[in-house]
């Protein structure tokens, strides 16, 4: 069924789209989205106001190991294949072959949301760093959250010929520009595959595969915010923050305009057509296969859900106990045996004192998925974070990086390890990063010998209507894909 046009700022969300029996039959129904950033986090924190001590873990209650156990949600394994019966798919490498957007880099990437600091004092300069084309630069549907890529998933660091970059962007419920408008529908999340040898880049839809009501497969849009993303083997692990994760097989990812020819609807293995060219429609609707206009749509294939009780809500604040947030994710490929790293995005008030919780998984490395005792993953270590806010976070050899948020001021990383009592805490001094800065993921270079790398992405269009996102501040805005070297950040005080 066609989904009715909206008026006003009203969006059009995913039950119009199917029953609610079906939605409460999903083994992770949909969540509000998480606050990407409360509004008592002051638009410009000055250097002296975060600076100095650092706020002491053991203030918090020590963290229950338990509270991160996951177990298996419902398996859609049958569903997708129903999917890939009746469209055809894509390789990761092929669609970068085909990809029809251009990153900038160089002299090329005007885009500046580093500027000169608060202060006069100059964030850690990039070693990378990728501007995304004009649409994608200043648009206001999509927000980009998340970046893994291939380092991630394969110890050679190739995708066959290929060393994809991915980046998770969110569709900002809020966004109608006219009634009519196609940037009306909740589209959910989609991913960007860059190609970082030719600044080429493509975007694929997620969704989530279901039988309708005359029990034909078809799929709908996620609504989740995708705060963390990270990429082992075929399994890509996208954060889904109160319930935990969604997993997507990237060999499924099918393609609706295999002739490449959006003006005319092609023919499917199930006798059907697709149509690339409407975009206010998604799934099999009337005997036609949709997708909100995009080429490529990859379907959830299985799910990890919270074995504790979850307490938190969207608001920034974070619970104490219970089940964490999954806010980001990053891999560690350092460790024995690799570990997924997932933590907590958390302000703090009168009542909720914690800067929140971060923890480490299990993957088992012969498929790619988490490692589990009978069907519960167990984490391998967990902790109190030593700072609020945090954004992303990695480690690798034993360093952990974190991105800490101040909205429209400039980010700070900080750099942390575990002492001998056990605790996260930080090491070293506050280092300055782009504003807006979000999720990380690092390149290892163990196989193509090149410089380790922490890459990055930040959030904030360059237009975003706030005097301190000018370019002309000491802080502007501006979306950006970016990469620190490790040494660099190592070799800081």
């Amino acid at each position: 069924m066609k989904a009715p046009h909206v008026t006003g700022a009203r969006r059009i969300r995913r039950a119009v789209l199917l029953a609610a029996a079906l939605l409460s039959a999903t083994a992770l129904a949909a969540p509000a989205r998480a606050a990407a950033g409360p509004a008592s986090v002051p638009d410009s924190v000055p250097p002296a106001a975060r600076s100095g001590a650092v706020t002491a873990a053991a203030a918090a209650p020590a963290v229950t190991a338990s509270d991160f156990r996951l177990k298996a949600g419902t398996d859609l394994s049958g569903r997708v294949n129903d999917l890939l019966a009746a469209l055809p798919t894509q390789g990761v490498q092929n669609l970068m072959d085909q990809a029809n957007r251009t990153a900038t880099s160089g002299s090329a990437c005007a885009t500046d949301p580093f500027g000169t600091g608060d202060g006069g004092i100059a964030p850690l300069p990039p070693a990378v760093k990728w501007c995304w084309d004009s649409g994608d630069a200043v648009g206001k549907e999509w927000i980009p959250q998340a970046v893994t890529g291939v380092s991630d998933a394969q110890a050679d660091e190739y995708w066959g010929t290929k060393r994809p970059v991915v980046v998770s962007w969110y569709d900002d419920n809020t966004y109608c520009p006219s009634a009519g408008s196609n940037a009306c529908y909740e589209k959910g999340v989609r991913l960007s595959v860059l190609d970082p040898d030719t600044g080429k880049y493509r975007h694929v839809l997620l969704a989530y595969p279901f039988y309708n009501s005359y029990g034909h497969i078809s799929y709908q849009p996620i609504d989740i915010h995708a705060g963390g993303m990270a990429w082992y083997k075929y399994r890509l692990y996208v954060a889904d923050t109160l319930h935990g994760l969604r997993v997507f097989d990237l060999r499924d990812i099918l393609d609706l305009d295999p002739d490449q020819n959006p003006a005319t609807d092609d023919p499917t293995p199930d006798g059907l057509t697709s149509d690339v060219q409407d975009g206010s429609q998604m799934g099999r609707q009337n005997n036609v296969w949709y997708s909100y206009g995009y080429r490529y749509v990859l379907p959830q294939t299985a799910s990890y859900d919270f074995v504790a009780a979850q307490s938190n809500t969207s608001a920034g604040t974070c619970a104490a106990s219970g089940a964490p947030k999954a806010s980001y994710l990053s891999i560690d490929r350092s460790s024995s045996p690799h570990q997924l790293v997932m933590g907590e995005y958390c302000t703090t008030d009168a009542t909720h004192t914690g800067n929140g919780r971060i923890g480490a998984l299990p993957i088992d490395d012969t498929d790619g998925s988490l490692s589990a005792d009978g069907g519960v993953v167990s984490p391998a270590g967990v902790w109190d974070l030593p700072e609020k806010q945090i954004q992303g976070a990695a480690r690798y050899d034993g360093h952990w990086y974190l991105n800490q948020s101040h909205r429209y001021s400039d980010a700070s990383l900080w750099r942390a390890a575990v002492g001998t009592d056990g605790t996260l805490a930080v090491a070293g001094s506050e280092l300055r990063t782009a504003v807006g800065a979000e999720d990380m993921y690092v390149e290892h270079g163990q196989a193509t010998g090149g410089p380790q790398l922490l890459w990055s992405l930040t959030e904030h269009r360059a237009d975003t209507e706030d005097s301190s996102c000018d370019a002309k501040s000491a802080t502007p805005c501006g979306r950006i894909l970016y990469a620190h070297r490790i040494s660099d950040i190592l070799a800081q005080p």
